[in-house]
């Protein structure tokens, strides 16, 4: 029976080695488990802010882009209707003292024609 006793007991000793060993290495497995999964959900969180940053940037460069643009193009447009209107005012005011001065010559011309002749 001592025997018996001795090996019970090296058993039972043996058996709560592994229990405590397997309990270890079960702990230490769900720790680093945590660990992994806490690192992948910050780089992931990381990931999508820096995502939406970039996205937000790239959205107000191109709308401030635009914006510029669109600015541009008015006072270009502007600036080219101010100057046809100009240019339209200017030719206008040639036509005018043109015929003015034509009509005063003809004017002149049958004037001396006139008492030249009559």
């Amino acid at each position: 029976m001592t025997v018996w006793r001795f090996v019970v007991k090296v058993v039972v000793v043996r058996y709560k080695v592994v229990v405590v060993v397997v309990v270890v290495v079960v702990v230490v497995v769900v720790v680093v488990v945590v660990v992994v999964v806490v690192v992948v959900v910050v780089v992931v969180v990381v990931v999508v802010v820096v995502v939406v940053v970039v996205v937000v940037v790239v959205v107000v460069v191109v709308v401030v882009v635009m914006i510029v643009v669109i600015v541009v193009v008015v006072v270009v447009a502007t600036a080219v209707v101010v100057v046809v209107v100009v240019v339209a005012i200017v030719v206008l005011v040639v036509v005018v003292v043109v015929v003015v001065a034509v009509v005063m010559v003809v004017v002149v011309v049958v004037v001396v024609v006139v008492v030249v002749v009559g």
